[in-house]
């Protein structure tokens, strides 16, 4: 008997066991974030002005997650003004309450705070987040995001000594209000008056390394521009970088000795330390102007106080030379990504286009003052934002869809119409969009909620026959698209990310004048299999303030 019970507890215990582990495993890791937004005072450019801090920080701290990782960001806002955080490239899977966008979520008050919650799934690979209301971005609040891979999921590469993050954009050394005042006005911004990496311009006295290698090491380097205005070229001095991912995709490894990196943009290098032991300038200078802005960041030797080289290695000139690296990044077809299947296990060169939606880029005026806008149309922010509007079902009250047709007009107005621009798609639709570029500028384009595929960067005007020339087998899987001057580029995805998902541009004067909109994606089936419900302590505004909540998605 005393055996017979012995081997019940025993069962038991194992039961018991059993149903532990599938307790734990039910619900994947947390991490947590509590930060504090303040003002604070700055002078990278040697001129005292106001910047967003987060935590004192600026840049902002880095939030390092794994695929699958539950981010919990605890903002609390000490600004005198309305603030939102948005994650760029973080795509959210059914979940675009938390994108952070004006159209999807009600800024959070001076002096209140709100908690972001999303879930990182199962993508790897280098993003940022960025302050997304008014001109903000211009005063700081932006930080890095990385998402690693778990251990499990090889990736193709060794894992490095250690792992950098380098922030590069253009700069003013006005504030943001006072930027935002000038454009308010009717003004454009002008040039910036510098850049910086990693919050400095490399120019101040005593100038301290930013990163330290030990000689024969190889070193990870995630390089995002979360500029306002340029892209901009990054290059080591003396040595070379080892491309390896771009924008969550995993790539061909290719070597450069520089790289475009376009606004919104994040790659990822490999760089081995196996030069002389001494200190090396990492630079990065505006392309495509008739300025050069630079920035530099200094990396020394582990064990060397010798001076780096005060010989800057130059950047390459033209457009043409930008074009042609971009068509040199390829998919890496055999590479795990953060699935065990291998990314080219996606033939997306085989699926049939459903529908084409075709963007130019305007640039004219409303009430007499400078706007941008997308086929005619000028986007503004509403009251109460559209996605609220739609889940409560007052959207004729806030906006009406499809203000803009799936190809511009022949002709460009000079008066752009000023509206919320919100485009229905089809859900899981299959769809094409291309960006066509008439102006003398390169545009960049960021799509919130997707990736999409690269497939082709052209000069001169797109038309349906330039589909022979497009990359079906290995284009890059990213989330913005650069656009050279006089020229295209065409993405391919499926819109099976139920949502409400903001197109902008990455210039931040041209987001702020209305060159965006929204792409609204509806499951017929109102399914927690295809988009989750508001979550219970969402922040509500606008007219549905006091409005009862729906009934609730189910499964």
């Amino acid at each position: 008997m005393g055996s017979h019970g012995e081997k019940v507890s025993v069962l038991l215990l194992l039961c018991l066991s059993a149903v532990t582990i599938v307790v734990v495993k039910a619900e994947d890791p947390y991490i947590f974030f509590d930060w504090n937004v303040t003002y604070g005072t700055i002078s990278p450019l040697g001129v005292p002005q106001q910047a967003i801090l987060i935590n004192g920080e600026f840049p902002g701290p880095n939030i390092n997650s794994t695929t699958n990782n539950n981010v919990v960001v605890n903002v609390f806002n000490g600004l005198d003004e309305p603030f939102l955080l948005s994650w760029n490239g973080i795509q959210h899977r059914k979940n675009s309450w938390q994108d952070g966008m004006l159209g999807t979520n009600c800024p959070i008050p001076p002096g209140q705070n709100f908690t972001y919650h999303f879930q990182v799934k199962d993508q790897i690979g280098s993003y940022f987040y960025f302050p997304s209301t008014g001109m903000q971005k211009a005063a700081g609040g932006f930080g890095g995001l990385r998402v690693n891979s778990r251990l499990l999921i090889p990736v193709p590469f060794a894992d490095p000594e250690d792992d950098y993050t380098v922030m590069i954009g253009d700069w003013y050394s006005k504030s943001h209000k006072v930027l935002a005042k000038y454009l308010d006005s009717g003004r454009a911004l002008g040039k910036p008056d510098g850049v910086l990496m990693n919050g400095k311009t490399g120019k101040e006295k005593d100038q301290k390394p930013l990163f330290t290698m030990k000689p024969g090491k190889t070193y990870r380097y995630r390089i995002c521009n979360i500029g306002i205005k340029n892209s901009l070229n990054f290059r080591i001095q003396d040595h070379l970088m080892k491309v390896v991912e771009i924008e969550g995709s995993h790539t061909v490894q290719n070597v450069y000795d520089s790289l475009d990196i376009h606004l919104g943009q994040c790659y990822s290098v490999l760089v081995t330390a196996n030069k002389q032991p001494k200190g090396y300038y990492m630079v990065a200078s505006t392309r495509f102007t008739k300025y050069q802005l630079y920035a530099t960041g200094l990396i020394s030797y582990e064990g060397s106080k010798a001076p780096p080289s005060p010989k800057l290695p130059a950047a390459p000139t033209g457009w043409a030379w930008s074009l042609n690296q971009f068509r040199s990044f390829r998919w890496n077809l055999t590479a795990s990504a953060a699935r065990p299947n291998p990314q080219g296990s996606y033939h997306y060169g085989m699926i049939n286009i459903t529908r084409t939606f075709k963007i130019v880029n305007s640039v004219g005026t409303a009430n007499g003052k400078l706007r941008y806008g997308i086929n005619g149309a000028s986007h503004t922010d509403t009251e109460t934002p559209l996605k609220l509007a739609e889940y409560f079902n007052v959207v004729e009250k806030v906006f009406k869809y499809n203000g803009i047709q799936d190809t511009p007009p022949k002709k460009t107005p000079a008066q752009l119409k000023l509206q919320p621009v919100v485009v229905n798609q089809t859900f899981r639709n299959f769809v094409e969009i291309v960006f066509e570029n008439h102006e003398k500028s390169v545009q960049s384009w960021h799509l919130d909620g997707y990736s999409f595929f690269a497939v082709a960067i052209e000069p001169g005007r797109w038309s349906p026959d330039r589909r022979k020339n497009y990359n079906l087998l290995d284009a890059l899987s990213k989330h913005t698209i650069q656009v050279y001057p006089k020229s295209w580029a065409a993405v391919l995805l499926t819109m099976d990310n139920a949502g409400m998902w903001n197109l902008r541009a990455n210039t931040l004067e041209r987001f702020y004048l209305g060159q965006q909109m929204y792409f609204s994606i509806l499951s017929p089936a109102r399914s927690l299999r295809d988009e989750y419900n508001i979550p219970d302590y969402w922040k509500l505004c606008g007219i549905v303030n006091d409005l009862p909540k729906p009934p609730p998605y189910t499964i």
